[in-house]
């Protein structure tokens, strides 16, 4: 994709995840620039349906279901970041990573996949995470004020899992109906800020997603992967990983197994590189740097 150039103040890109979509996404990069509606043209060949009509016009009901949003997030994810390539070169990416989902977007931009391949697995992914949250039916909650310990307290008492360890003071978990609401009671006994429960289809990031992991591994064991070009950052161990095969392995984990979105950004900023860039629709991520690290500097590329 050409993520190189002369200049050498470092950065990372950063990549969005499910919830950032909305409809209007992506519109005004295609209707200005010529790479972004070839991305979206391209996405619509692969997939066989109109993406492009779904981030533009919605409606927002079908745009936010999990089989479409997730493809919908990377297609616009991918349109901002080819713009943001060939228009701004002051900024060398020394490393990407993505939340959840994101990470799909941040292996594009490091070569690591090709984006129809890219395309093709996260349709899958929410395909199959659709299934197992009907399947087996959930939600997510974020806890505000408490620390991992007392989390981790409650979860063991209401069978809930941690799910995202996002910032400083806000944790997600996820689980069964009924393991959330115990969780949520638990929560505010022990003196939590704010129980959130979260606007998602199931209960992401738990074992609940035991058969969408199944799935997406044998659906991965045919993708052809490639050593990245640029440190990936993975979702579940905070670390980069430049094996293909140990790259699909984390992604497959990822679905069942706790988010350290917070180690991670922690471990980019370990390196020297204070400057990031969120590539794709809404500003979550910045907000979440914002309280990992006053002294980060995120630049957002709206899609």
């Amino acid at each position: 994709m050409g993520v190189y150039c002369n200049k050498m103040v470092e950065s990372a890109f950063i990549f969005p995840g499910q919830g950032a979509q909305y409809v209007g996404m992506g519109k005004e990069l295609y209707d200005n620039h010529e790479i972004a509606r070839r991305t979206f043209e391209q996405a619509n060949e692969i997939l066989g349906f109109d993406l492009k009509r779904l981030c533009f016009e919605g409606p927002e009901k079908e745009l936010t279901m999990t089989r479409n949003c997730q493809a919908a997030i990377l297609v616009s994810s991918i349109a901002a970041l080819r713009v943001h390539l060939l228009s701004s070169c002051d900024y060398v990416p020394q490393v990407t990573l993505g939340l959840s989902l994101g990470e799909y977007s941040a292996l594009v931009c490091a070569e690591a996949i090709c984006f129809s391949d890219a395309v093709k697995l996260v349709r899958s992914r929410g395909l199959f995470m659709e299934e197992a949250s009907n399947d087996n039916p959930g939600k997510m909650a974020c806890i505000i004020g408490l620390d991992l310990e007392q989390v981790e307290d409650i979860c063991r008492h209401s069978k809930a899992q941690v799910a995202n360890l996002n910032c400083p003071g806000q944790i997600v978990i996820s689980g069964s109906i009924e393991s959330i609401d115990s969780a949520s009671v638990l929560a505010k006994e022990k003196g939590a800020k704010r129980v959130i429960v979260l606007d998602v289809s199931g209960p992401f990031h738990s074992a609940l997603m035991a058969q969408a992991c199944h799935k997406l591994d044998k659906v991965l064991k045919d993708m052809q992967f490639m050593p990245p070009k640029i440190p990936v950052i993975s979702n579940v161990t905070a670390f980069a990983q430049d094996n293909p095969d140990m790259i699909k392995a984390n992604l497959v984990d990822q679905i069942s197994l706790t988010t350290r979105w917070e180690d991670s950004i922690r471990k980019v900023a370990s390196r020297g590189i204070k400057h990031f860039f969120e590539i794709g629709p809404g500003t979550v991520l910045k907000g979440l740097l914002r309280r990992i690290d006053p002294g980060l500097v995120c630049h957002n590329v709206p899609a």
